[in-house]
This record gives structure tokens, sequence and C-alpha cells, in this order.
């Protein structure tokens, strides 16, 4: 058994880091406990109505904030992150992408936590505070573009938005995954449909003069184009740009 942090026991009585795959083992139950400590019913009960966040895991009914507080002395811990991914528990999953640590994702891990996705929440928050911080986030993109899973899909065009925000990257990086955008464009699916705008979005309002430009002119493609899909997506990426470019 690895030492314990002296935050983490204090934090958490009966944390002990021991990876039971599968299992509520000894170390995740106290953080299971620790996120039921704050379980709202009401919050629980809106989850799907309020939010569309349908999924067939176990939901205890916590706000991100308290997630967030639970995941706090936690630091970085990708042995801890997976069991408690193992778990099936909607907000452990939460918290297990807090903890981990993107020097160590895999994408064996990356494709298999993937594999999991459901629901919105879940593949977003995985997208935007773990994933697209591994060096291994573009060819993800790449290998996930194309699924018919509509989560999955999702996670390809979550994943490349949230790498827009949060890395700089190369021009090239993502003019080459603008065709991606354009062929997912038709794409009904909610979920699929927003995630494709988000990244079209996020490309465009990078600093950089020719990813602009070019996520302008796929904006205006789109908004011509005969599908309903692509046209909603052109159109709304070209009213978001506007909005930006009145207030640069």
């Amino acid at each position: 058994m690895l030492a314990l942090p002296q935050a983490n026991a204090k934090a958490f009585p009966g944390y002990a880091r021991r990876i039971i795959v599968g299992t509520v083992s000894d170390h995740t139950a106290p953080l299971l406990r620790a996120l039921e400590s704050h379980a709202d019913p009401a919050f629980r009960d809106a989850l799907g109505p309020r939010y569309g966040i349908v999924t067939a895991d176990r939901v205890i009914g916590v706000a991100m904030a308290k997630i967030h507080a639970v995941a706090k002395p936690l630091g970085r811990d990708p042995a801890l992150a997976e069991s408690l991914w193992q778990t099936r528990v909607y907000e452990a999953r939460m918290l297990a992408c807090m903890v981990d640590d993107p020097a160590t994702v895999t994408p064996e891990r990356m494709d298999r936590w993937r594999a999991d996705f459901d629901n919105w929440a879940v593949t977003d928050t995985v997208c935007f505070k773990l994933w697209d911080r591994t060096p291994h986030a573009f060819a993800a993109i790449d290998r996930w573009a194309t699924l018919d899973h509509e989560f999955g899909k999702r996670a390809a065009f979550v994943l490349l938005a949230s790498c827009a925000v949060h890395r700089k990257g190369t021009d090239g990086e993502y003019l080459a995954r603008l065709p991606l955008i354009r062929a997912a464009a038709g794409d009904p699916r909610n979920f699929v449909r927003k995630g494709v705008n988000w990244a079209l979005r996020a490309i465009g309002g990078k600093k950089s003069p020719p990813l602009r430009a070019a996520a302008r002119d796929l904006a205006a493609t789109l908004a011509a184009s005969a599908d309903k899909t692509a046209r909603w997506i052109g159109k709304d990426a070209a009213r978001a740009f506007a909005k930006a470019d009145a207030k640069a």
C-alpha cells in the first residue's frame, strides 16, 4: 500500500490508496461518502428534465461546486482516478477526471473511458478538464470524429473545442481538422451538432488571423448549405463571430 499524503488522510478518514478494480474499494468508499454528504435529491431529480443529463450510472445528486470541493485536497492520483471511474457513479466519474494526471493518460485509457460515455456532462468535463492537456488529444479527435456513437463523436469535437480554448497548438493542427467539422456538420443528433458548433466557434475565436479567416469561411459555407443542421451550425457560428468582431 502506498503512503497516504497527510492532507488526504485528514480530509477523508479511512482513505487508503489501494486499487480494487470494479468494486468500491477501501479508498473510494470514503470519497463516495463525502459525495453523499452533499447529496441533494431535488438536484438529482432535475438533472434529466432541466439539464438533459441522462445516464445509466448511479447518480447521487451533487452540484459541480461540491464535487470540486471534494476533489481539491486529493491532488493528482491516476490510480485513484481509475478506481473512481470503475464505480460507475456519475459524480465519482466527474471526480475521476479532476484527480487524474494528464501526463499519465494513455490512448488506451482514453478510448476505454470514452466508450463509457452516455451523457454530455461527463463527456464535456473529461475533455475540458483533463484530455485537452494530454499529448494524445489531436490523435483522439481524429479517431473519434467519425464514430457512430453519439457521445463518442461529441467527445471528438468537444475535445477539439477544449484544445482551442486551453492550448496554443499550431495553426496547422486546427486547420487540418476543419474538414472534420465540415464532414460532421450534417449529423442532426443534438449532442453531436452542438459539439461540432462549439469546435468551430472555438477555432474561430483563436487569435491567429489564418484560423479566424478559415473558421469564418467555413461558417459561411455551412450557413449556405441545403442541410438544415449544417445551416444551423454555420449561422450560429457566424453570429458568434460577428459579435466577437464587433467587440474587438
